[in-house]
């Protein structure tokens, strides 16, 4: 069995807390969680996994968590390869606050990862959900699962079991 790590930046909680239950449904052991800040400490971390999945949140004017910022760095100075990686997105936007830029930090990672050589799987439609503009939108569908807790907590739960339902298939898990 393909063995899964995911790793995350929370900088409220709100992306660690769908982590954790990401890890719970695909039965992922805790020692395979990572939070960027306190567990990560380089892409030997990483390369350890067949399949990856990545937590961020979107700041600002789409930026990508804090806890991302100097790993995304070292990926675009140092350059490895993660050909014959998969990954998956997951990540928090606010569309009220923030819909000019709705999840665009999901964008900005499936790119750098996928420059790199990884396949990254797990899109979902962008069908009901209410955001003026996203980097993360490919061909009608995000590149990842998107959340927003903020304005839309009620729909979290079943979005999350449609993504995974759908990644489970992808990955033949």
């Amino acid at each position: 069995m393909a063995s899964i790590g995911i790793f995350y930046g929370s900088s409220s909680g709100v992306t660690k807390g769908v982590a954790e239950k990401i890890a719970a449904a695909l039965e992922v052991e805790d020692f395979n969680v990572f939070n960027m800040e306190e567990d990560f400490t380089d892409f030997d971390d990483m390369f350890a996994f067949d399949i990856l999945i990545f937590g961020c949140s979107t700041w600002g004017s789409g930026e990508v968590q804090n806890d991302w910022r100097d790993p995304l760095l070292d990926l675009d100075n140092d350059k490895p390869s993660f050909a014959g990686k998969t990954i998956a997105l997951f990540g928090a936007g606010d569309y009220k606050a923030h819909g000019e830029q709705f999840v665009s930090a999901l964008g900005i990672l499936h790119d750098k990862f996928k420059a790199r050589g990884a396949t990254l799987v797990g899109s979902f439609p962008t069908d009901g959900y209410t955001y003026t503009y996203s980097f993360a939108e490919r061909d009608g569908r995000f590149v990842g699962f998107p959340f927003d807790n903020i304005n839309e907590e009620d729909k979290t739960e079943a979005r999350l079991a449609a993504w995974l339902d759908g990644l489970k298939g992808e990955l033949g898990l």
